[in-house]
């Protein structure tokens, strides 16, 4: 009865964690558009404009410094935490099939522990980038300098996760071969 409702809840979140990912990646494609747009522009915009004014993006948003590590932030960012949703899938299917103390979810949590250093070293880097450009502390105080101890953070949590499945998946193996 509980492996069941542990197999609900995992599904649910595997679809959750599915439209997140998809999610994700139509947010990459918008990233330079979003960027390049002022907020008045956004708000007026007409779908079909929209499209050709988003593919023209791509092109104009490399014309100024800081509007161009924007975009690279916010896509290698974007790039990052569909890796590390990818990973999330990957437990979730362990635990669908009934193997949460396996390896490979040893494995995805490393990974994706990696991709949240990789994330607190981005925003890290535009953070630096930020007070040089500006020649001034208010960069400490934008979403930006909350980012890096965030991931850091997180990427730790995933790292002790990591840990913690590997020693459990070598404890099951272990156990399995006892008569």
């Amino acid at each position: 009865m509980r492996a069941a409702s542990v197999q609900k809840i995992a599904n649910v979140l595997n679809t959750l964690v599915l439209i997140a990912f998809v999610c994700n990646l139509v947010a990459l494609f918008l990233v330079p558009g979003l960027v390049f747009a002022s907020p008045q522009a956004r708000a007026n915009l007409l779908f079909h404009v929209a499209i050709r004014y988003f593919l023209l993006a791509w092109t104009g948003v490399w014309c100024d410094a800081y509007l161009a590590v924007l975009t690279l932030f916010l896509l290698f960012s974007g790039v990052c935490t569909a890796f590390i949703l990818w990973q999330a899938r990957r437990v979730l299917k362990t635990i669908l099939r009934g193997e949460p103390f396996s390896m490979e979810n040893a494995i995805s949590l490393r990974h994706a522990a990696v991709g949240c250093f990789l994330i607190a070293a981005a925003a890290l880097i535009r953070l630096i980038f930020s007070i040089c450009l500006y020649q001034s502390p208010r960069p400490l105080a934008t979403y930006n300098a909350l980012f890096v101890p965030l991931f850091a953070m997180a990427g730790l949590l995933c790292l002790v996760m990591s840990a913690l499945f590997r020693q459990a998946a070598e404890l099951k193996a272990e156990n399995d071969l006892t008569i």
